[in-house]
C-alpha cells in the first residue's frame, strides 16, 4: 500500500540506509518489546523523489559546491539559500497523499517529526542535534514540518559538522556531480529519513546513559529527569534531577534533585512553556522505585544493542515510553 512510508513494525536496525539510524532503532526496539509509541518513517527515498520532481538536485548541488568552509558568512548563505529551495518547493501528490494516510492511521491529533539521518546514531559519527524535531505537529503544519527536517540537513551546524566528518560532498572522496547524480545520495553521502511518531503527553521526561557518560563507569547508570517533556532537557533550558544507579545490584548510589523553574507541555496549538507549580519545583521527579524500574527497561535495550546507550524517554499514565536510543559516542 506504501511506497515512501513504512511503520515501525516493519522496520529493523538493518532498515539504517534507508530509514535513517533514529527510525532504524525505533522499528528494532519495537520488535524487542520495548514499549516504544507508534509511528512510521518517511523513507530517504521520498527525498529524493521531492528533489526530482522539484527539479531541486542540481540547484543544490551547485550552492554546496560553492561553499568555502574557512568563511562562516559562505556556510551560513549556501544554508540559507539550500533551506528556502526545500521549504518553497511543492510537495509531490503522492508523497503528499501517503504522509496524510499514515497520520491519520496513527489516530492522533498531535505528532513529533523528527529528522532521522543515515550516519546518525552510528558509533563513528552521531548526527544528534544536528537536525531539526517539531513537537506538537498537527495535520496542518505536517508537511511544513517534513520539508523543515529534510532541509534542517543543510543547517550551517550540520554542513559544518559534515566537512569535519568529511561527509561533505566536496572532499576528494566525493565530488558533486549535479549534471549526473541520479539521486541525491550520490551526490551528498548523507541521507535523512523523516520519523513521525505519535506524541505522549508525559508528566515527567527526561534521557537516561546505560554507562556513566563522565566517568565511563560502564557499572553505573544515569538517569536525568524533569517536569514535562523531555525536550527542556535535551535543549539545555532546565537542570534536571540526576540519578545514579549502580547495574550490579540497582542501589541508588547518588540522587541530585534540580530545582525546576519551567516545563515545556503540550497544548491546544503543539507545546508551550510554563511556570512548574511552586509545590513541584524542589520535588524529586522520580520515585527510588519508578527509577529502579526505568534503569532495569534500559538495560534490557542496552543488553539489545550489546553497547551502552542514550536513551530518551516519558513517562505518562504511570508507564514510560521509550522515544528513541543511540550507542554513547564518548566512551
Amino acid at each position: 500500500m506504501f511506497k515512501f512510508i513504512r511503520f515501525f513494525p516493519q522496520i529493523s536496525i538493518k532498515d539504517i540506509k534507508i530509514a535513517g539510524g533514529k527510525g532504524a532503532s525505533l522499528g528494532e526496539m519495537m520488535h524487542a518489546k520495548i514499549p516504544v509509541p507508534p509511528g512510521f518513517v518517511i523513507l530517504i527515498s521520498a527525498f529524493d523523489k521531492f528533489l526530482e520532481e522539484t527539479d531541486l538536485l542540481v540547484d543544490i548541488a551547485t550552492v554546496l559546491k560553492r561553499i568555502n568552509y574557512k568563511d562562516i558568512k559562505s556556510v551560513d548563505r549556501a544554508s540559507g539559500e539550500t533551506r528556502d529551495l526545500i521549504r518553497d518547493g511543492k510537495m509531490p501528490k503522492d508523497l503528499e497523499r501517503e504522509f496524510f494516510l499514515g497520520f491519520k492511521k496513527l489516530k492522533t491529533k498531535y505528532v513529533s517529526v523528527r529528522s532521522s539521518a543515515t550516519a546518525e546514531d552510528s558509533s563513528i559519527a552521531s548526527w544528534a542535534g544536528e537536525l531539526e524535531t517539531y513537537l506538537g505537529t498537527t495535520r496542518e503544519n505536517l508537511l511544513r514540518n517534513i520539508k523543515n527536517c529534510w532541509s534542517s540537513l543543510f543547517t550551517s551546524r550540520a554542513l559544518f559538522y559534515a566537512f569535519e566528518k568529511k561527509f561533505t560532498t566536496v572532499n576528494s572522496q566525493k565530488k558533486i556531480r549535479a549534471k549526473t547524480c541520479k539521486y541525491f545520495a550520490e551526490c551528498y553521502p548523507v541521507g535523512v529519513a523523516v520519523v513521525v511518531q505519535k506524541m505522549v503527553d508525559p508528566k515527567i521526561a527526561g534521557i537516561c546513559f546505560t554507562a556513566h557518560p563522565v566517568t565511563q563507569n560502564l557499572k553505573q547508570m544515569v538517569i536525568e529527569a524533569g517536569w514535562g517533556l523531555g525536550e527542556s532537557i535535551v535543549g539545555g533550558k532546565i537542570t534536571p534531577d540526576t540519578y545514579v544507579v549502580s547495574k550490579k545490584d540497582w542501589s541508588m548510589l547518588d540522587i541530585n534533585i534540580g530545582i525546576q523553574e519551567k516545563m515545556i507541555i503540550k497544548n491546544k496549538k503543539g507545546t508551550k512553556e510554563v511556570s512548574v507549580p511552586k509545590s513541584k519545583k524542589s520535588l524529586q521527579k522520580l520515585s527510588n522505585k519508578q527509577i529502579i524500574k526505568l534503569a532495569k527497561l534500559c538495560q534490557k535495550i542496552e543488553n539489545h544493542y550489546k553497547s551502552p546507550q542514550d536513551i530518551e524517554w516519558a513517562l505518562t499514565k504511570n508507564k514510560f515510553y521509550i522515544l528513541q536510543s543511540r550507542p554513547i559516542t564518548t566512551l
